[in-house]
């Protein structure tokens, strides 16, 4: 068995910390939301969700990124948890804010552009945010919910995969 590398996070441990978090695979969403010029999205794995009742789940944008104020000021939202066919999408709201070409999109009733081809969607009001650090956390509250069967892109040790049914 490997043994353990310990350390105390901290500035000087911040290569040592990420690599701790990224043993940990998550989920891979894309989130968009209506800016006052125009839709925007961005891709995030910090999704989880948090009430039964009332409806709640939350992300947590890096306070860091240039479309972080869009994501703060934003009232409404959607969360779209992105299959293992969907690499090429998450990549491209990874890079940028504008990756809306091509997709099958269709506005809400709020405005808030909804991905047609996704494993799940969470249609939401933002419900509150909350200091996190060089991060916030986004709770919003679930207003209309979807799903299809699929595998989840999964994201691990600092790339993509996929989740073996097999084990």
């Amino acid at each position: 068995m490997a043994r353990l590398n310990s350390f105390t996070p901290g500035p000087d441990a911040q290569r040592q910390f990420r690599s701790a978090l990224g043993q940990f695979g998550t989920g891979v969403t894309v989130v968009t939301a209506q800016t006052p010029t125009g839709p925007i999205g961005m891709t995030a794995n910090s999704f989880s969700s948090v009430s039964m009742e009332p409806p709640l789940v939350l992300w947590c944008p890096a306070k860091s990124s240039s479309r972080y104020p869009h994501f703060i000021a934003a009232k409404h939202f959607a969360i779209h948890v992105m299959g293992i066919e969907h690499e090429e999408i998450t990549m491209g709201f990874a890079k940028s804010g504008q990756a809306f070409d091509g997709l099958d999109v269709t506005l809400n009733a709020e405005g808030v552009p909804l991905l047609g081809d996704c494993l799940a969607r969470f249609e939401c009001a933002t419900h509150q945010i909350h200091d996190a650090g060089d991060h916030s956390i986004i709770l919003g509250r679930v207003r209309s919910a979807a799903f299809r069967e699929g595998d989840a892109l999964i994201f691990c040790q600092g790339r993509f995969r996929r989740f073996d049914n097999q084990a």
